[in-house]
């Protein structure tokens, strides 16, 4: 081996010669004072057998130790993740057989409580933990302490109260999250529960103060359920060594204490929802958790309030409706309306003042021809089916009611309390169908397709669409306004669209909302239909 060089040649020294610790050969340089052009000096290198011991300095010797360091410290190879590595696709034999064996295909009668089922069986682990916790859940949240497969019947949706009570408490900081199917169950359920936590309090607090704008209503909501006082409820229920087996949930910190409350507190009102309805979830906010909507630290702050110089209905005058009232009403055989309370707490009765306008008779009728009204009822006094036709006529104009038109003369004159309704109604709906029809889909997934799919710019877009925005009454000076700027419009309309699903709530119920979302406004089209 040759290896060669040239050096420059040093003028500090005439006759010098050096030998490093890195070359074993010493290198010598001359300087030629009579010529002084530079020469080029060849350094030659013998390659040493391999067999016999290298000396010490030899660079040889030091690569060598230095490989085998490398060698012996250098960390191992890492495989990638079995879960990351690409798989074959399953056939569709093997995807059918995997899915009709899932739990999630079993009950056909209540479909949205089959689709928050884990999507596999339960295994030894998951009914372990069951054997273990879940009596002292019952026991504080006041069931009974028996099975709830043995108690219930098929044809009752508490059957499955168990399976979703276990799955409501595994939040994601616990060790039964790693399984699948716990992790995406508890996920399902906490995306349903903080929407029935929503529509719960809006329906409560609107009947409970019926003069009140929406806007303090949410304070109060925010003040009760808020993230910070979550961990609050959990201790006042007894939960807190379920939520926190290995820790002190008053040691924790803050950022640590407050996911997982709000995970299983979601979570659990998602299951009792699905198997026991809206009443009994009343029953566990205000009778179990201990909720006081009179409490100090809840109390929207002060603001200038306009006064409600109109009456409200005969059943809200001087009193204010408790839970009871609220969860155990029940609408009269007869009655006009599917929530007959909530309608009057939305719609009030001066309303009817509006009757025979020139909007009651010009818009009113294309509006209800659009929106597919009125539906058909079978009722067994026609005046009744008059009575509610002349009612839904009064509260489509409350809807296209702008607040810039009588809101300072009569507060209640504008559609802010049938929009704060709609929103939370319209939210439940759209996530129980998304539930339904992605049973496969964790809820992390589910909650940013919920939100895309309901995002401001879209409501009032579907609201367009149908050529509705142009019904709606603006006063004069706001009207001028929009139409030099028709994107201020946008607001208005978004706000349209919601209190109509606040109507359909109140009038038809539920199922009306589900016909105007899927099938009048087409809520699922994200990107507009092609001409």
């Amino acid at each position: 081996m040759e290896l060669s060089s040239s050096f420059v040649h040093l003028h500090t020294c005439n006759n010098c010669s050096s030998s490093s610790s890195f070359f074993p050969f010493p290198i010598q340089t001359h300087r030629n004072s009579t010529n002084p052009t530079r020469r080029i000096h060849r350094i030659y290198a013998v390659a040493v057998d391999p067999q016999k011991e290298l000396p010490k300095n030899s660079p040889q010797r030091l690569l060598k130790e230095l490989a085998e360091r490398k060698r012996a410290t250098s960390p191992k190879k890492k495989f990638p993740p079995k879960r990351f590595i690409l798989r074959p696709p399953l056939d569709d034999q093997r995807l059918a057989q995997r899915f009709l064996n899932s739990p999630q295909m079993s009950l056909k009668s209540f479909p949205l409580l089959s689709s928050c089922l884990p999507s596999s069986r339960l295994n030894f682990a998951d009914k372990t933990w069951m054997e273990e916790y879940l009596l002292e859940a019952k026991q504080a949240l006041g069931y009974p302490l028996e099975a709830s497969d043995e108690r219930f019947g098929d044809d009752n949706p508490a059957k499955q109260f168990d399976t979703l009570l276990y799955l409501a408490f595994q939040h994601p900081a616990c060790e039964r999250t790693k399984a699948r199917h716990v992790r995406s169950g508890h996920s399902r359920l906490l995306f349903l529960g903080q929407y029935v936590l929503e529509l719960a309090f809006a329906e409560y607090f609107l009947q409970r103060y019926p003069r009140e704008s929406p806007a303090p209503m949410r304070e109060r909501v925010f003040g009760l359920i808020g993230k910070r006082n979550l961990p609050k409820w959990i201790k006042a229920a007894s939960l807190q060594n379920l939520v926190f087996p290995y820790d002190d949930m008053d040691k924790l910190k803050r950022r640590e204490r407050e996911p997982p409350a709000k995970c299983v507190f979601w979570a659990l009102f998602g299951a009792i929802y699905l198997c026991f309805g809206m009443p009994e979830v009343y029953r566990v906010l205000f009778e179990v958790f201990g909720m006081d909507p009179e409490a100090e630290d809840c109390q929207p702050k002060l603001r200038r309030q306009l006064e409600d110089v109109d009456y409200v209905s005969v059943e809200f005058e001087g009193k204010k409706l408790s839970w009871q009232d609220v969860a155990a009403y029940k609408p009269p055989e007869d009655a006009l309306f599917a929530h007959p309370r909530l309608f009057r707490a939305c719609v009030p009765p001066g309303m009817h003042r509006f009757r025979g306008n020139i909007w009651d008779f010009e818009s009113r009728p294309q509006v209800m021809q659009t929106l597919g009204y009125p539906l058909a009822m079978k009722d067994r006094i026609p005046d009744i089916t008059e009575a509610r036709n002349i009612e839904l006529g009064l509260g489509l104009q409350l809807c296209f009611l702008h607040p810039s038109k009588h809101k300072f003369e009569h507060p209640r004159f504008c559609y802010e309390r049938l929009e704060y309704v709609g929103q939370k109604i319209q939210d439940l709906v759209m996530a129980e169908k998304l539930l339904m029809k992605h049973i496969d889909a964790p809820g992390l997934w589910l909650q940013e397709r919920h939100r895309r799919l309901l995002m401001n710019k879209f409501c009032g877009r579907y609201l367009r669409d149908k050529h509705l925005h142009s019904f709606i009454i603006y006063s004069e000076q706001v009207q001028d306004a929009y139409e030099h700027n028709r994107r201020l419009r946008n607001p208005a309309t978004t706000a349209v669209q919601q209190a109509l699903h606040g109507l359909a709530y109140t009038v038809y119920g539920k199922p009306d909302v589900r016909r105007l979302m899927f099938e009048v406004f087409d809520f699922e089209q994200v990107q507009p239909k092609a001409v």
